[in-house]
């Protein structure tokens, strides 16, 4: 069956949001890879449609990434985004068979993500400054995100009515539109109290039920999350690289040093895969070697 590469996209992102529920930034990011493909077919094979792909297309194409862009992870997403393209087309019957089954997928090893010290979140919080106005809004942001373990997605989204005071829970709408209980702390709690006292008073309230809002009443875009975490971090005088990323992983490590179970956190984080959440088990080394020698019958010295 022949049809146009616009129709092509355009089905393949209802299939990306309807069947798969998929992200918004999810699907924007297959849509944008099989977009890439498009043009780079479309300069050395003019004229191809969607359903005559062929291996041999597909496997110039990832080579011709790879040229462009020397990350791994990278490469591997424009493959998975190809992947799920041609099953996409296979299911509509728009192919008979699909091209992309023999690529293969780099070897991307395992990346273990920057993560903050107790004392170093501590410094980040106390460095805000509460006589600006957004001084309480942005420290109950750095507590929320390490205080819950969120996604910046999950934060900007968080609404008054997700908050469930009496219980010590909040509902969590993650990647898919899937919900999850996370239990939040008294410190977390308080610091959303103190902002509040300051959201009631601002003059313009757009987005009533969201919690975290801007100085025109808005919802928070993510950049501005992504600058307050900076910010907070450059003030507290943290060198390392980070993201709001970072405080959900030292929410999931500080959990795994203290003994949490490994299901309980990857329930937290919304993982659906518990080899997902096994990565912070390899963050601190120093821990897991104190917790053999501590606990091993051959480690202890005699």
């Amino acid at each position: 069956m022949t049809i146009s590469w616009t129709d092509a996209i355009r089905g393949f992102g209802r299939y990306l949001r309807i069947e798969r529920s998929l992200s918004p930034n999810s699907v924007a990011a297959y849509l944008a890879d099989v977009r890439r493909l498009h043009d780079w077919v479309e300069s050395h094979r003019p004229g191809t449609w969607p359903s005559a792909l062929t291996y041999r297309d597909l496997s110039d194409f990832v080579a011709f990434i790879a040229t462009r862009d020397d990350a791994v992870r990278t490469q591997a997403r424009v493959i998975s985004g190809i992947r799920s393209f041609c099953r996409y087309m296979l299911i509509e019957n728009l192919v008979t068979d699909d091209p992309s089954a023999l690529l293969e997928l780099p070897r991307t090893g395992m990346k273990l993500p920057e993560v903050l010290s107790v004392e170093e979140i501590d410094r980040m919080v106390a460095s805000i400054d509460l006589s600006v106005p957004a001084g309480h809004r942005n420290r109950a942001i750095i507590e929320t995100m390490y205080g819950c373990g969120l996604r910046v997605s999950e934060l900007v989204n968080m609404r008054l009515t997700d908050i469930h005071r009496g219980e010590g829970f909040v509902t969590v709408t993650g990647k898919g539109n899937k919900q999850r209980l996370v239990p939040i702390g008294t410190v977390t709690l308080k610091e959303i109290d103190n902002y509040m006292e300051r959201r009631m008073m601002m003059p313009v309230i757009i987005d009533i039920n969201i919690l975290f809002l801007n100085r025109r009443g808005r919802k928070l875009t993510r950049v501005m999350v992504f600058n307050i975490v900076r910010d907070c971090a450059a003030a507290a005088g943290i060198t390392k690289t980070i993201s709001p990323h970072t405080l959900r992983h030292s929410f999931a490590t500080h959990l795994v040093e203290g003994g949490a179970d490994l299901r309980a956190v990857q329930e937290m984080l919304g993982h659906e895969s518990i080899t997902t959440t096994e990565i912070y088990t390899h963050i601190d080394r120093s821990y897991l070697r104190d917790t053999v020698l501590m606990y091993h019958p051959r480690a202890r010295r005699r």
